[in-house]
């Protein structure tokens, strides 16, 4: 495990199809080897009218990369706490309804093929929302380093390098937080559930939705 950024790449062509391809030249290009394909979803659960005190959050989120692990953010609005779970957390979710409730058609995910890279593994994700179409988020690596700020410099070259100018010079917001804290699972998960944030308030595309290349 290393440091990790999460890039949403814009699509031009409203149908992921395009663009998502480009992504996918432009990495072999750069001698990638696919090396599996890759799932992240979340489930975003609200406070019922009962249990007062305002509208809190919690986002229940599953990766690929740790299948054994739920994890569940707890979001308040001033701040957010990351909990890891067994997997069997998810069977006590109904125990929950008195508290929490899961809105329809908010249950969201990046799914694609993911690539190696030399020190770096790049995961090219299709985002979609109750089979919806949203747009293209990227996931990259990269795995000899744990703090951001030994390595942003390096990582933010490497993303332009075949994403081009929306990858910005400066250091994204999440990770400037915690520049030189040691990066963990948990930061990428809550890096995921900010971008699926963006994507929530933002249009639903009607295109086709692309396919990963199989590995």
């Amino acid at each position: 495990m290393g440091v990790s950024v999460l890039q949403i790449f814009p699509d031009a062509s409203r149908s992921g199809c395009i663009e998502t391809e480009k992504l996918h030249k432009r990495i072999m290009n750069l001698d990638a080897v696919q090396c599996g394909m890759f799932t992240v979803d979340c489930d975003s659960y609200y406070t019922t009218a009962q249990t007062g005190g305002g509208v809190r959050k919690m986002h229940i989120v599953h990766n690929t990369e740790t299948p054994a692990t739920t994890y569940a953010i707890l979001d308040t609005g001033s701040k957010q706490v990351t909990l890891s779970a067994d997997y069997l957390f998810d069977l006590m979710l109904p125990r929950l309804d008195h508290m929490y409730q899961s809105k329809k058609n908010l249950k969201i995910e990046s799914k694609g093929a993911k690539y190696e890279v030399g020190d770096f593994v790049v995961k090219i994700g299709t985002v979609t929302m109750s089979g919806h179409y949203k747009g293209i988020l990227v996931e990259v690596e990269y795995l000899p380093s744990v703090t951001p700020a030994l390595c942003w410099s390096l990582m933010r070259e490497f993303m332009q390098s075949f994403m081009g100018s929306c990858v910005k010079p400066t250091v994204p917001p999440y990770l400037q937080n915690k520049f030189h804290d040691v990066h963990t699972p948990q930061d990428t998960v809550q890096q995921y559930v900010e971008k699926f944030n963006e994507f929530r308030e933002g249009p639903t595309f009607t295109g086709a939705t692309p396919s990963a290349p199989s590995s």
